[in-house]
This record gives C-alpha cells, structure tokens and sequence, in this order.
C-alpha cells in the first residue's frame, strides 16, 4: 500500500487475518508507483522463488501469469508481460504510450515496447537487482540492465475495474523524463552536437558577413535577426534546464534517502 488515504490497507490486514498466504506492507507515506513497487520486490525476494508485480486495476490479464511461469521453468529469469492489444485505450492514449516508448528508446533508456510493470522475476534476479541503489527508480529501465536470460508473454489488456488511469500525460512526460534522465547521457550529448553545429554555422556566416562588408553590400535583415537569437535563446534555456535536471537527479542520489520507509507489516519479518 503505498500511503493510500482509502481504505485500501484495512482490506489487506483483513486478508490477512483470514489467510495466511495473503502478507501486505504499507508505506509511511506515498511515495510514487515506481517505488512501492521496488519496495514489495525487495520484501518479497526473500520469501519466494519468483515475484509477479502487477497493478490492481485489472486491466492485466492474471491468465498470462501460467505461461510466465512456465518461462520461468525453462529457464528465464525475466519474464515481461506485454500488451499485443490496446482496444481498450482512446486513440490519444494509444499515440502517447506508443511516442512515449520511441523516445524513451531514442534517447537510450532501453525498455520493452508495450510493457508496463507486469513481470516476473526470479530470486537469483532480485539478489542482483537489490545492489541497484539509485534514488530514482525507473524500473522498466533498471529491470532490462541486469541482463539475465529474459522472454516476452502476450496478452490483451482488458478494461478497468473501476476508477481511472492514474497516469495522464503530465505524469507520463514526468516518468519519461526520470527514465531517460536515470539511465542516459545521451540528450546531454545530443544537445552538444547541436552546440557545434551552431557554432559551426556562426562561424561560416560571421565570414560572410565578413566579406559583405569589405565588398561593400548592406546587409539587411533585421527580422531573421531577431528569429535566430529568439530561437538560439530558445535552445540555451532549454538546455540549461536539461542540465540541471541532471544535477538535480545528482543531488538527490547524493543525500543517499532511503527509496522506501514501510510503517506496518501484516507478519512479523
């Protein structure tokens, strides 16, 4: 339970209480989907052979679980459940999850097309994976670094349970921007290439000028002027910002926080 406010953390203590095989943990606080998620994998890796984490709004097909674990069996260590159907979503939603993958790809965080946070892990994966201790957690990211053996199982995804998404575009731009910004320099070097391509084309045209002038030419003008300072304006504040949100992921990995605090636990560990 990730600091939920409803009642959500009554209804796993009763589980609980009325099956031993239902264990739950809540947060002190809410701290983000990507974390609650990390926090139920490392209190789970060592009470088990292998993890499944999926969300609760049913939308996963629980079926696709059977042809996981027979992954698992033969032999893989990570098993991605991914969706080979969409209907479901509006078609802004399919065009934004779809451009939220290519970039993220683009720009070097390497992530399964179409796969969300439904997937099974082996124990021997989360051993490794616990000495992952960044601060910013972008699992489906993270998940693909640690290279073990790894397959793909297809489902459709259905409708919601009830409710609605959680994550609009201003969260999904926020988790793409944590992806990319957690596991790539690449925009860094990206931005530095435009850098000396500018700087390339300023210095052909401050020789043109150059020549203009001792040929005698007025050199008009002042609109396309004004449009290239706007716009190298435009790329410096920009990358401005892209560096100091570098900085700010540096600072914060630097406090070394814990990523998760859980307040109560339905067992004794």
């Amino acid at each position: 339970n990730d600091g939920s406010k409803d009642n959500t953390w009554n209804i796993i203590q009763d589980l609980a209480k009325s099956n031993d095989k239902y264990i739950g943990i809540t947060q002190s606080r809410n701290r983000g989907h990507q974390s609650t998620v990390l926090a139920g994998l490392m209190e789970a890796k060592d009470m088990c052979d292998i993890t499944i984490s999926i969300d609760c709004d049913g939308q996963d097909d629980i079926n696709a679980m059977d042809e996981m674990v027979k992954e698992y069996l033969n032999g893989c260590d990570v098993v991605y459940g991914v969706r080979n159907d969409r209907e479901t979503d509006t078609a802004f939603k399919k065009n934004t999850a779809q451009a939220f993958y290519k970039i993220l790809n683009f720009l070097g965080a390497e992530v399964v097309y179409n796969h969300a946070d439904y997937r099974l892990l082996s124990s021997r994966f989360l051993n490794e994976f616990a000495n992952f201790e960044e601060v910013n957690i972008f699992l489906r990211g993270m998940v693909p670094l640690v290279g073990f053996k790894s397959t793909s199982v297809y489902y459709k995804r259905e409708e919601r349970i009830a409710g609605e998404s959680k994550y609009p575009l201003s969260k999904m731009l926020g988790l793409a921007i944590d992806g990319i910004t957690s596991l790539s320099i690449k925009p860094i070097r990206i931005i530095t290439s435009i850098g000396v391509i500018v700087s390339l084309i300023s210095f052909i045209l401050m020789i043109w000028a150059v020549i203009q002038y001792f040929k005698g030419d007025v050199i008009s003008g002042w609109s396309s002027t004004v449009v290239i300072l706007t716009f190298l304006g435009g790329i410096q504040i920009l990358s401005i910002g892209l560096v100091g949100e570098y900085i700010g992921k540096i600072y914060m990995e630097s406090k070394n926080r814990p990523r998760y605090i859980i307040s109560e636990r339905t067992y004794e560990k």
